[in-house]
């Protein structure tokens, strides 16, 4: 659900090799996978692999290859013996057999889920058409781009041309003249400020806290708000369970809204974002990608896992997709040369990112793979540094030593997405 970002791409990455897993038991299965690990470990380069189920950093050759016994499977299950050498008997077991695996492909997530086709029907009927052309905030006219439902007192005839918001209490008007009176009354009492606590200054950029139970008026008219720059927002009235963290820009005329996102006071399924909007005349400065960071900020201050609602929009994936790629590419990098034993829980309890999520952000990456039926993730040196090149990590970026904030208390023991009920990660050896 955002505005500012570019359009993610999948690229089709080099396929990797891999034995079929043919073993007759599970025991027979455990040695096949030991012999397998025993043989990338022996490598002599210093990059490889990372198990994504949780195991050790694996090195991978340039000719990493997977040491099988050469049989293969009649259509009835019969095995048929290896062929014969020259010499009339089997072939030795040395023999290489390699069955390619290729890259999966990342999952496609669609915005309308949920929707049946009567539903999908009606939402396009009532809100094909605009009721308000222009809203102004501040010093900015913005184009609205979807129908927002506006209380009907202000909009007698069904649209108006401009919406004027007052951008300290964001307080609607139909007349410009309304809102002069409305600021030479309220700004001589000085507040130049969203409502809410300001728990994040940096050079020119202050967050505030505001909660929807609190300022209820508030909350609602930034939903309204929204709602003309997304096309699927059901939130409107029922703001109380829900935090607003609204970014500014900070000169000395006060604190000039330019975007926001809202939050679950607590979410029973670990979302940590629920909408996110960067306004159009603030969009293309990478305000969207510093929400995404503050929303995670705030989960490694809760000591949590933390995801966006679901489904995500065309522009929810525009945005998070760049965050995941950069952030997961960046920690692989500066971690490749000091650990070589690292496991999925780790990247998450460094990052708050959810697994799935790093799952998703590798495979669209191109260096998730899948070898004798574990997931791995192909991470030579050199194809990272390459990846930090093509998604780096953009300005301003969120410094946590300005945050001042402090969540809410839980239940630990309760939480199921707190870091503190993760399994830690499985302790390996390096490989020699």
């Amino acid at each position: 659900m955002m505005a500012s970002s570019r359009k993610r791409t999948t690229e089709d990455e080099d396929a990797v090799v891999s034995g079929e897993d043919d073993a007759n038991s599970t025991e027979e299965r455990r040695k096949s996978r030991r012999s397998v690990l025993r043989r990338v470990a022996s490598s002599d380069d210093t990059d490889g692999l990372l198990d994504a189920a949780g195991s050790q950093l694996l090195v991978e050759g340039n000719e990493t290859r997977v040491t099988r016994r050469q049989r293969r499977k009649t259509a009835d299950g019969e095995v048929i013996a290896p062929e014969s050498n020259a010499d009339g008997g089997p072939q030795a077991e040395e023999q290489f057999v390699v069955d390619v695996v290729t890259t999966l492909t990342a999952p496609t997530l669609d915005e309308h889920e949920g929707m049946d086709e009567a539903a999908l029907k009606e939402h396009e009927e009532v809100t094909k058409v605009k009721n308000v052309a222009t809203l102004e905030l501040g010093q900015y006219q913005m184009d609205t781009w979807y129908f927002s439902p506006l209380p009907k007192e202000l909009m007698p005839g069904g649209m108006i041309d401009v919406l004027y918001v007052d951008e300290f209490s964001l307080n609607f008007f139909t007349r410009k003249v309304e809102l002069q009176r409305f600021q030479e009354r309220e700004l001589k009492k000085g507040r130049r400020h969203p409502p809410g606590n300001e728990i994040y200054r940096c050079g020119n950029l202050s967050m505030f806290e505001v909660d929807g139970f609190e300022e209820r008026i508030y909350c609602q008219n930034l939903c309204y708000i929204a709602k003309l720059f997304l096309d699927h927002k059901t939130l409107y009235f029922d703001v109380d369970p829900f935090l607003f963290y609204v970014l500014c820009e900070v000169d000395d005329r006060g604190y000039h809204p330019v975007g926001y996102y809202s939050k679950e006071k607590y979410s029973d399924v670990g979302y940590n974002l629920a909408c996110i909007l960067t306004f159009p005349a603030h969009q293309r400065k990478g305000y969207g990608r510093f929400l995404i960071s503050f929303s995670y900020e705030l989960s490694k201050k809760e000591e949590k896992v933390g995801s966006p609602e679901k489904p995500m929009s065309d522009l929810g994936q525009q945005a998070y997709i760049p965050y995941w790629t950069s952030t997961i590419v960046d920690f692989l990098l500066n971690q490749s040369g000091e650990s070589r034993s690292m496991s999925i829980m780790d990247i998450v309890k460094q990052t708050s990112i959810m697994a799935e999520d790093i799952i998703f952000a590798l495979n669209t990456l191109g260096i998730l793979k899948f070898v004798n039926g574990v997931y791995f993730i192909s991470a030579e040196r050199s194809r990272l540094e390459e990846l930090a090149k093509k998604h780096p990590i953009k300005e301003p970026r969120v410094d946590p030593s300005k945050l001042h904030w402090t969540p809410y208390l839980t239940d630990v023991k309760r939480d199921k997405f707190s870091i503190s009920s993760k399994k830690p990660s499985v302790e390996a050896d390096a490989p020699s």
